[in-house]
């Protein structure tokens, strides 16, 4: 989960300093971007965030209804979406990598489809369930973090998985920012390949204690 943060962190940097700055991981920032956009706030988009944000629903939508019934644990159905997820932005990130200029119609798409990515990639973290770490935003965290700490809760045991999560998606969201610099398909691909090896590490870890 802390590695999809991570990944997670990417993927906003590329959408937002290389799409239009729309956020397809962090929906909270999305809406904020959205409501600025359509009061017309530094020509803020609308059309992006709106799309983003209604394909997130229909990932997470998809995601409650293959998850459904599905244990609070890492699953079969659990890794098979993962691999969805880590297919979908890989091969996004390599059509970026193809196209040199991207027009408005390809990057308004890659937007949604990213946005659809990782509202399924939410799902499925939902219901992995690990305390704290949502792999696509990080308020509670912090949240959960300053509270148990500093109020003296008793929450110090997560301390550290809470911490981790929040440099985790800091340390994507940086590397993505320099990779956009450099080629802005890059960082897609470095998610998505993120993506397919916590698929294949989880798919084989539940291989082993089912056996």
């Amino acid at each position: 989960m802390l590695a999809l943060t991570f990944g997670t962190g990417v993927v906003d940097a590329v959408g937002y300093l290389g799409l239009d700055r729309v956020f397809t991981g962090n929906m909270t920032g999305n809406v904020v971007v959205l409501g600025m956009g359509i009061a017309g706030a530094d020509d803020l988009p609308v059309l992006g965030p709106l799309l983003a944000l209604a394909g997130f629903l229909a990932g997470a939508a998809v995601g409650g209804v293959v998850l459904r019934d599905a244990a609070a644990s890492w699953s079969r159905r659990t890794g098979w979406l993962v691999l969805v997820v880590g297919v979908v932005v890989t091969g996004l990130g390599v059509l970026l990598l193809v196209l040199r200029d991207v027009p408005t119609p390809v990057a308004v798409s890659v937007t949604t489809a990213l946005g659809a990515a990782m509202g399924l990639q939410a799902a499925t973290a939902r219901v992995v369930a690990v305390k704290d770490v949502t792999t696509v935003v990080v308020t509670s965290t912090i949240t959960g973090l300053a509270a148990d700490l500093f109020l003296r809760r008793g929450g110090g045991a997560h301390a550290v998985r809470r911490a981790s999560a929040v440099v985790a998606i800091l340390l994507g969201a940086l590397l993505g920012a320099l990779l956009v610099r450099w080629q802005l398909g890059s960082g897609l691909v470095l998610a998505g390949v993120v993506c397919l090896v916590v698929a294949a590490v989880g798919g084989l870890a539940h291989r082993g204690r089912t056996a």
